[in-house]
């Protein structure tokens, strides 16, 4: 009997060796690529030529191939989606069409005109022909999702031409195929295709968003929510299939809905990308590279003049819509380059299209698409992608170096969030309100405090403690943001977390509403009320009776002469920030002077984002605003504490009126920085006016609002 029984014959049919090899294809093929400063994505490519059947036939292109393949296409469109600024894809959607009729119409013309005159195709393949160029695949969206350019206004505007161009180019196989099935491509067959994908549409767009809200409210389990997740793009995906258009349009619509319920910096968010980036998409790649028969180069002849001809005007055809887009709208040169880059690699509708084409038979006996233009795309494919691949990294690296340069040149403050845990039933609606509040970039760490009254410690509380600290630090964590855990004991805890801030440098506490324990307690709590006095950095006290990334809008209070204070800019940028985290828009509520002062806030330091400023008359009573806050609703009260200048007598009511009228939603109190000198960003303060901290602040202040009444009265 032998001991070793090994069979080398090729290719591989072993499943537990398949999936090894693609592991170490996976593994390997970055780092190789990288050594040799080559995008990571072309190394998946030519190791999928290498081992495929025309290559060394190490690999079969089998069923799995075929699966992951299909998965990691529906990945690239669906993370395409989900990664999106839904505001600025909003803002630039009319910009996106007119780049997605560009980018179609270029091709189309350039294609059939190419195909007819130097390859003495017919009008019907050359159609077909001219189809294939001006579709394209996202292929380098992970290039541009690595860098985190994902968010940049050209990747908007190129990811919704994507979606018309390929919409269009399907829609032109379709009537081509259903000629030759024998269909009536008359009017009527318009009117068909077009009903099934609006009413298709607007089923999705309708149900899905309310399946996923209620999901994510009632199961916070990551797994469950992942597959839910997963389950919804293959439900898009399929139902598009069923009215005759590709599932990659149907994952591409389920990653917009789902946009606003899978923040950006969120534990799901993490899960869904690492996933897709480290086995769905490398499969996809590396079963493209396994379709390309290298050979067709040495071939010559017929073969190697389709296969010049379509890569030549593929690539030239998508270069001039980039261009042409450029001068429209006056984009920059590496915008320009950007837009190229991503929109001229073929792969998904292309084969899709050479494949239905060449599976057709004519009248005559002859293919649609004969086997030169099958040889011919793959080269096409190889090309386009190695092409795309370069550009798209280049772009991406100049971009990056733009953008640090001007950080460079905007000083901004640095924001570090500190986050109080002490009830387990909070801690994961604090930790995801600090995710999406903080810079999304940013460097600074964030802070978990517990901290342990001396007077009562024991080791039944201190296991407690740890465990909250370690199930904080497992929220960030699967965010991939790094958290600081402290554990500390003091004789008062508010002086515990004091002191904790100001030896870590916070700028930013998050707490927990207090829960009251008798009748004497204080609305916020002896912690709350202590720590408002003690510390004049911003404080943030919340509580949440849903998970953040459920939250449909945010109700914003804002009390007259909020703007002097010298944390209004802050906050105001981190709400919106918020905001466009969670894509749901925010309502401030506050006088006619300080709402002029925050849309100005808003348009120089966030630029146009979806944002409300209303009148609200009346401060004192907070009644009028019930109809205006809905349950999924998050009201946020910017108050201030005694002796600042937008102070006001009525925020001692403020306990009694959310008790009363907004006991049963969402709510944060927000106590700005009321520290240091104001933040004269807008230019609107007035330089007569005293600083809050000045010890002779009462004094001065008095003489400030003589000075203004006296100023109105002339």
């Amino acid at each position: 009997m032998d001991l070793f029984n090994f069979d080398f014959d090729l290719p591989v049919t072993n499943p537990t060796w398949i999936f090894f090899l693609v592991m170490v294809i996976i593994l390997f093929a970055p780092i190789i690529m990288g050594r040799l400063r080559i995008p990571h994505i072309i190394g998946m490519i030519l190791a999928g030529v290498i081992v495929g059947k025309y290559g060394f036939n190490i690999l079969e292109r089998d069923s799995s191939f075929e699966l992951f393949g299909k998965v990691g296409l529906y990945y690239i469109m669906f993370l395409a989606a989900l990664e999106m600024d839904m505001d600025d894809f909003k803002k630039n959607r009319i910009k996106g069409l007119v780049f997605g009729l560009i980018t179609f119409s270029v091709p189309m013309i350039l294609g059939i005109w190419s195909s007819m005159q130097f390859l003495n195709y017919s009008l019907i393949t050359s159609v077909l022909l001219a189809s294939m160029y001006a579709s394209h695949t996202l292929i380098t969206y992970p290039i541009v999702s690595r860098y985190g350019l994902s968010r940049q206004r050209i990747v908007s505007v190129t990811i919704g031409g994507t979606a018309v161009t390929v919409a269009l180019a399907l829609a032109v196989l379709a009537v081509i195929s259903g000629m030759y099935k024998g269909e009536d491509i008359g009017g009527w067959f318009w009117v068909q295709l077009l009903l099934k994908v609006f009413v298709l549409c607007g089923l999705i767009i309708f149900f899905m968003p309310r399946i996923a809200r209620w999901f994510f409210r009632k199961y916070e389990d990551p797994v469950m929510q992942f597959i839910f997740v997963l389950a919804m793009v293959f439900l898009g995906g399929g139902l598009m299939e069923l009215v005759g258009m590709e599932g990659i349009l149907g994952a591409f619509l389920a990653g917009l809905v789902l946009n606003r319920f899978i923040p950006q910096i969120s534990p799901l968010m993490n899960r869904i990308e690492f996933v897709g980036n480290a086995l769905f998409i490398p499969y996809f790649l590396i079963g493209v590279g396994m379709i390309i028969d290298i050979n067709c180069f040495l071939k010559g002849g017929v073969v190697l003049k389709v296969a010049i001809v379509m890569s030549v005007v593929a690539t030239f055809s998508k270069w001039l819509s980039a261009w042409f887009t450029q001068k429209l709208y006056h984009y920059t040169k590496v915008e320009r380059k950007m837009m190229f880059g991503l929109s001229n690699s073929q792969a998904a509708a292309t084969l899709a299209a050479v494949l239905i084409g060449h599976e057709i038979i004519m009248e005559n006996g002859e293919r649609l698409l004969n086997d030169d233009v099958l040889n011919g795309t793959v080269v096409m494919i190889l090309i386009t992608c190695i092409i795309s691949s370069i550009e798209t990294e280049r772009a991406a690296k100049r971009m990056i170096v733009n953008e640090i340069t001007d950080k460079d040149s905007k000083k901004s403050e640095s924001e570090k969030f500190l986050i109080s845990v002490s009830n387990p039933d909070s801690i994961k609606g604090l930790i995801e309100m600090a995710l999406v509040m903080r810079k999304p970039k940013s460097k600074e760490e964030m802070i978990a405090l517990s901290v342990i009254n001396d007077n009562n410690s024991s080791e039944a509380k201190e296991i407690v403690a740890k465990r909250n600290l370690d199930n904080a630090a497992m929220i960030a964590a699967s965010a991939d943001v790094e958290l600081k855990t402290m554990l500390r004991y003091s004789l008062n805890i508010s002086q515990g977390i004091t002191h904790a801030m100001r030896e870590n440098d916070v700028t930013d506490l998050i707490i927990g509403l207090h829960r009251k324990v008798n009748i004497m307690d204080s609305f916020y709590g002896n912690v709350a009320d202590n720590l408002l006095k003690t510390n004049h950095r911003q404080i943030m006290i919340l509580k949440l009776l849903m998970p953040v990334n459920t939250l449909r809008r945010i109700v914003v209070a804002v009390p007259p002469k909020s703007e002097y204070e010298v944390g209004f800019v802050k906050w105001v940028n981190q709400l919106c920030r918020v905001a466009k985290q969670l894509g749901c828009r925010v309502h401030f509520f506050a006088c006619e002077e300080t709402g002029e002062k925050i849309s100005a806030v808003v348009k120089r330091q966030q630029g146009e984002t979806f944002t409300e400023v209303s009148l609200l008359e009346y401060w004192d009573d907070l009644l009028m605003l019930t109809s205006q806050v809905n349950y999924d609703h998050l009201f946020v009260i910017v108050s201030s504490r005694k002796g600042s200048i937008s102070y006001q007598p009525s925020f001692e009511e403020l306990p009694m009126q959310i008790t009363k009228y907004f006991s049963n939603n969402s709510f944060m109190m927000l106590y700005p920085d009321q520290i240091g000198e104001p933040q004269d960003v807008l230019h609107f303060s007035d330089p007569r006016r005293p600083n809050s901290s000045d010890v002779y602040g009462n004094v001065g202040r008095w003489f400030y609002r003589l000075f203004k009444k006296d100023e109105k009265n002339g």
